[in-house]
């Protein structure tokens, strides 16, 4: 695994062999990038921006973003193997000064935040559960977003979860066996 763009582009990211933590795919983390850079859908850019990606398992998402210069990423996980490799990738590759790791249940951190708001929220829960619909409804009722937002959301493809109905869809997208939702509240 690699960073694909910015200041930290073709620097290797360690990863995790393991059944239940998956890696973002460098395919499917590139087209995220490509859509956020590109679409007219929304305004919410990289840069500068406080990035929220939760399910980080071992950061590649969060990863990316810093090497895009977001002001800061806050990482959560539950899965302590994964955030022990998470901040072995933050030291080497120098942007651990930009980053908050919690090894934490997600709505267990979602309760407990108060005032920060994040511009980017990414969601990237494991495809056998569905619980992150919980968060969801947990975010937008605490608003841990900025007004120009971005919710998105990594599924697999035959997932059939109805999010219209806390979520403003936005775009949805298939690559394999991914599934990528762009949204607001």
């Amino acid at each position: 695994m690699r960073i694909i763009s910015g200041k930290l582009k073709g620097k290797n990211i360690l990863f995790l062999k393991s059944s239940i933590i998956r890696p973002l795919k460098d395919f499917v983390k590139e087209n995220i990038f490509n859509i956020i850079n590109h679409s007219n859908l929304f305004n919410t850019k990289i840069k500068n921006s406080n990035i929220l990606d939760l399910y980080s398992g071992i950061g590649s998402f969060g990863l990316e973003c810093l090497s895009r210069e977001a002001k800061n990423v806050t990482f959560v996980d539950k899965d302590r193997n994964a955030i022990r490799v998470l901040e072995k990738n933050l030291l080497n590759l120098s942007v651990n000064e930009k980053s908050l790791v919690l090894f934490s249940e997600i709505n267990s951190f979602l309760n407990k935040t108060k005032s920060e708001k994040f511009d980017i929220i990414f969601l990237d829960p494991p495809f056998a559960h569905n619980t992150f619909i919980k968060d969801l409804k947990i975010i937008k009722e605490k608003k841990i977003f900025k007004k120009n937002h971005l919710i998105i959301i990594h599924r697999e493809n035959k997932s059939d979860e109805h999010l219209s109905k806390i979520l403003d869809l936005l775009l949805v997208r298939k690559y394999g066996r991914s599934k990528l939702i762009f949204g607001k509240f």
